[in-house]
């Protein structure tokens, strides 16, 4: 397993003598791990995803243990000399791909977020939500250690939205790491693994009862186990709540872009779980336990 991406009293500040954006940050992200970073307006986020990523590099203090990362900004620069398509396979042979490889990953990521049909389409003339769609596109072609995504669901429509929320459960359920801003509060919300508030230039562990409860969708999952089995980890982790309704039952209900990384995981644990039945949830989402 790969080491834990660190940041050891990591500084940022631009200029010898400009202000602080960032000083004496301390921050570990763990495999598999999804992580949320809050603050106000200038307060930094921003910084710090890009130190995060090896966009920028610190001022003072350390990043080891960085794995292979893609990063998607707020603003993707559209005015590139390339089609989509031709964009995505391009980056797809810079992260190792051969070149059908990365065609057929670009063209399958298009069709994901709603894009298929600007494939042939030069960046220079897509709109912004287009634009935004290729920028997650060319973020998940080579399947990163580590995601990072800086307001990254602004200009999508609905459906790309979820299916970048559905993207992001894969990844943490293949064992990557996703580090995320976004302005919405409800987003992937009661789901991060950590919170952390940016503040005076430092980094501030949020406790993880003061999430929103989650919003949008959910289904609700009937699965049942051995009599004495315990839910696999990735399967808690993705769950809205977990109800338990009798010995190796469970009655889980997940949000509705993340039901399928819950099924696979269930179907694929070790002895797999069977899966009752998947229904609509009616209820009002609550918060995991």
């Amino acid at each position: 397993m790969r080491p834990d991406l660190c940041l050891r009293e990591v500084g940022r500040r631009y200029g010898l003598r400009g202000p602080w954006v960032l000083r004496g940050v301390d921050l570990a992200v763990a495999p598999g791990r999804l992580v949320r970073i809050e603050g106000a307006n200038g307060s930094g986020k921003s910084t710090l995803l890009r130190l995060l990523a090896g966009i920028d590099a610190p001022s003072e203090g350390r990043v080891t243990g960085r794995p292979r990362t893609a990063y998607v900004p707020e603003r993707f620069p559209p005015a590139l000399p390339f089609t989509a398509a031709g964009y995505l396979t391009h980056l797809g042979t810079v992260h190792g791909l051969s070149r059908a490889t990365a065609a057929r990953a670009a063209g399958e990521w298009l069709e994901r977020l709603g894009a298929a049909a600007y494939a042939e389409t030069p960046m220079a003339r897509l709109s912004k939500g287009s634009s935004q769609k290729v920028a997650v596109a060319q973020a998940l072609l080579g399947e990163p250690g580590l995601l990072v995504l800086d307001e990254a669901w602004t200009g999508l429509d609905t459906a790309a939205r979820a299916e970048l929320e559905r993207a992001v459960a894969e990844r943490t359920a293949a064992g990557g790491s996703v580090v995320f801003v976004d302005h919405d509060p409800r987003r992937l919300a009661g789901l991060p693994d950590e919170r952390y508030a940016v503040r005076d230039t430092g980094l501030v562990r949020q406790e993880p009862s003061t999430a929103p409860i989650a919003s949008g969708p959910h289904l609700l999952v009937e699965t049942l186990g051995p009599p004495d089995g315990r839910l696999p980890e990735g399967v808690r982790r993705t769950a809205a709540s977990a109800e338990e309704t009798g010995p190796g039952r469970y009655r889980l209900r997940v949000p509705a872009p993340h039901s399928d990384v819950l099924l696979r995981t269930l179907l694929t644990a070790r002895p797999p779980w069977h899966v009752v039945s998947v229904t609509p949830s009616t209820m009002a989402p609550e918060r995991q336990q």
